[in-house]
């Protein structure tokens, strides 16, 4: 019957603060704007597209909602 109780147990992430699905959404958000900020102005002249920013800030924010 103890084995049961696991469902109820919450499992840690990665992330040193208590969040629910919204805040890892609002934390991945303000990511995705401070790597497309750095980007434009670190990256982008070297001729990189800012859409490579974004496709790394959606797997990025993916992987935090999912495992954060």
């Amino acid at each position: 019957m103890a084995s049961g109780s696991r469902d109820n147990e919450k499992q840690p992430g990665f992330l040193p603060i208590e969040t629910n699905w919204f805040d890892r959404l609002f934390i991945s958000v303000v990511i995705w704007v401070a790597l497309s900020l750095l980007w434009m102005r670190f990256i982008e002249p070297f001729g990189l597209s800012v859409w490579f920013a974004a496709a790394i800030s959606a797997v990025l924010g993916a992987y935090i909602i999912w495992k954060g």
